[in-house]
C-alpha cells in the first residue's frame, strides 16, 4: 500500500473565473477560443497529460506540496466527468445548481498519489472524450443556457466550457513548467 505524503498541497481557493475575463498570464490561455474549437482543444491539452503518465515518475512529486503527474491525471479525469455531468444538467434543466466538489477532498479520499498511472490515462482519455463530444454537439442556441456553482458563481454552456477548457490547458502547463 502506497502511504500518504507527508505535505499535502495547500487547498485550492482561489477563485478561477477571472480567467473567464482576463485569460490566465501563467499558461497563456486564450478565453476568446471560438466555441467550435473547445472540443478539439480539449482532447488535446488532456492527450498531454495522459501521454505524461507514461513517464518513469509520474508519481513522483515534483516537491512535497506540489502534485505529481499522476494526481493532476487524477484531477483532470474527474474534472472531465464532473463538467461532463454539469454540463448535461445545463442543457436538460433550466438554470440547475450544481452540487458543491472539493477538488482537494477528492484528491485525499480517492488517494490520487496511489493509483494506477495506466487506468487513469485510460479513464482520463475516455472522460475526455467524453466530455469532447458534449461540447462537440452543443447547439448554437444551447451555448448561453445557464447553471449555477454551489457557491453562486453563474455559467452558461459557453463560460462553463472555457472555464473547463483553462482548467485542462492550466494542467497540461503545471506537468511541462
Amino acid at each position: 500500500m502506497t502511504p500518504e505524503p507527508v505535505v499535502q498541497p495547500d487547498p485550492e481557493d482561489k477563485d478561477w473565473t477571472f480567467v473567464l475575463d482576463q485569460g490566465c498570464a501563467d499558461c497563456d490561455f486564450d478565453r476568446s477560443i471560438a466555441t467550435d474549437r473547445i472540443g478539439p482543444s480539449a482532447r488535446r491539452a488532456a492527450e498531454r497529460i495522459a501521454a505524461a503518465l507514461n513517464r518513469a515518475e509520474a508519481a513522483v512529486r515534483p516537491s512535497p506540496a506540489v502534485w505529481s503527474v499522476l494526481e493532476y491525471g487524477c484531477h483532470v479525469r474527474d474534472v472531465c466527468a464532473l463538467m461532463d455531468h454539469r454540463l448535461h444538467l445545463m442543457l436538460a434543466e433550466n438554470d440547475p445548481l450544481f452540487a458543491n466538489w472539493d477538488q482537494d477532498t477528492t484528491a485525499i479520499e480517492a488517494r490520487y498519489w496511489a493509483q494506477n498511472p495506466l487506468v487513469v490515462q485510460r479513464d482520463l482519455r475516455a472522460n475526455a472524450e467524453q466530455i469532447a463530444v458534449t461540447l462537440d454537439l452543443v447547439e448554437a442556441d444551447q451555448w448561453g443556457r445557464p447553471g449555477r456553482r454551489s457557491n453562486g458563481s453563474r455559467f452558461t454552456v459557453e463560460s462553463l466550457a472555457r472555464y473547463f477548457l483553462h482548467d485542462l490547458v492550466h494542467h497540461a502547463h503545471d506537468i511541462t513548467a
